[in-house]
C-alpha cells in the first residue's frame, strides 16, 4: 500500500477522483437546489405537479408534510430543517439533505487531509459540507419569506376583487394559487386543496399562518377565522388589510435606509478583528505564534474572543429594528 501512494501516477489518479467527486456532489446539490424557471412555465411548484396528473392527496403529502423532523428537533442548528427546507422550496427530505451534506463532507475531509493537518481539514470539512449547506437553505428561506410578504399585498387585493364581483371565498382563493407565482401561490394553493380535500376553511388559514409564522398572515388567519364564525364583510377587511401592509413594507424600506450607515459599520467593526488577525499571520507568522506558549496568552485570546462576539451581538442589537 504504501508503494502504492508513494507512485506519483497513483495519487494522480487519487487526487483527479476526490476532486470529480466533490465536483459531482456540489453539481449534485446545485442542481437540487437550482429554482431556475421561464415564462412558458407554471409559475409555482403546484401548478407543475397538476399539470403532471398529481392528485390532491399526492400535492398535500408533498407540499404540506407533516412533522418528519423526529429526532432532528432536538438537535442545535438543523432543528427546524424540515421546515427551513419547506419555507426555502426545497422538496428533498432532510435525511436525504444530511445524507448529501455528510458525502461532501467525507470527500473535502479526505482531500483536505493531503494537503492540511487534521484539525484544519476537519474544519474546513465541517465548514464546507455540512455549514455551509445549511446556511444555503436559510438563506433561501428567509429570501421567500421576504419575498412571501411583498407578494400578501397583491393576494389580498386579487382575493378582494374576487369576492366584490360575487366569488366565493373558496373560488377566490383558488384564483389566487394559479395566478400568482411562488412562494404565495403554492401557499394558496395548498389552501385551495386542503379546502377541496375536506378540511376547514379557518383551519387551513390557521395551518397555513404557523407553516410560515409570518405576523401579517397570522392577522389574515385571525380575520378569516371571524368572517367564517361571523359573516362580516371579508371584501373590506382583506382591503383594510393589504393597505396595512403596504405600509408596513414602506416603513421598512425607509427605516432599512435610514440605518443602512450604522449597519455597514457593525459590519465593519465586528469583521475588523477578523481581518487584522488574518493579515496579520500572513504577513508576520511569528506575531501571534511566538508568544502562543505564553501562559497567558490563551486567557487572553479567549477574553478577546468572547469580547469581540459580544460586541458584534450589541451591535447588530443596535442596528436591527422590529417593525
Amino acid at each position: 500500500m504504501s508503494t502504492l501512494i508513494e507512485n506519483p501516477d497513483f495519487v494522480y489518479v487519487l487526487y483527479t477522483g476526490l476532486a470529480l467527486g466533490v465536483f459531482l456532489a456540489f453539481t449534485g446539490m446545485a442542481q437540487m437546489l437550482k429554482r431556475g424557471e421561464n415564462s412558458t412555465e407554471a409559475k409555482s411548484r403546484r401548478m407543475r405537479m397538476i399539470a403532471k396528473g398529481n392528485s390532491t392527496a399526492e400535492l398535500l403529502a408533498v407540499l404540506k408534510p407533516g412533522d418528519t423532523g423526529g429526532a432532528l428537533n432536538n438537535l442545535p442548528f438543523i432543528g427546524d430543517l424540515p421546515k427551513a427546507l419547506l419555507q426555502a422550496g426545497f422538496t428533498i427530505k432532510p435525511m436525504a439533505f444530511l445524507s448529501l451534506c455528510g458525502a461532501i463532507f467525507l470527500m473535502v475531509l479526505l482531500m483536505a487531509m493531503q494537503f492540511l493537518g487534521a484539525p484544519e481539514s476537519l474544519l474546513a470539512a465541517v465548514s464546507i459540507g455540512l455549514i455551509l449547506p445549511v446556511l444555503v437553505v436559510k438563506s433561501r428561506q428567509s429570501q421567500n419569506t421576504a419575498l412571501l410578504i411583498h407578494q400578501l399585498p397583491d393576494a389580498l387585493d386579487l382575493m378582494a376583487r374576487g369576492l366584490r364581483v360575487g366569488h366565493p371565498l373558496n373560488v377566490s382563493i383558488g384564483s389566487v394559487g394559479e395566478e400568482m407565482p411562488d412562494p404565495i401561490g403554492t401557499e394558496f394553493g395548498i389552501i385551495f386543496d386542503q379546502v377541496s380535500f375536506g378540511d376547514d376553511l379557518a383551519d387551513a388559514f390557521q395551518e397555513f399562518a404557523e407553516r410560515v409564522d409570518l405576523e401579517d398572515v397570522h392577522y389574515l388567519s385571525a380575520s378569516i377565522g371571524i368572517q367564517h364564525g361571523t359573516g362580516s364583510d371579508l371584501a373590506r377587511v382583506l382591503e383594510v388589510l393589504s393597505r396595512v401592509i403596504r405600509n408596513r413594507i414602506a416603513l421598512r424600506r425607509k427605516i432599512q435606509a435610514i440605518s443602512s450607515e450604522g449597519r455597514m459599520t457593525a459590519w465593519f467593526l465586528s469583521a475588523l478583528p477578523i481581518i487584522i488577525y488574518t493579515m496579520t499571520s500572513i504577513t508576520s507568522p511569528n506575531y501571534y505564534a511566538g508568544v502562543s506558549k505564553d501562559p497567558m496568552f490563551m486567557p487572553m485570546a479567549i477574553a478577546i474572543i468572547t469580547l469581540t462576539i459580544l460586541n458584534a451581538l450589541i451591535l447588530r442589537k443596535l442596528v436591527n429594528f422590529r417593525i
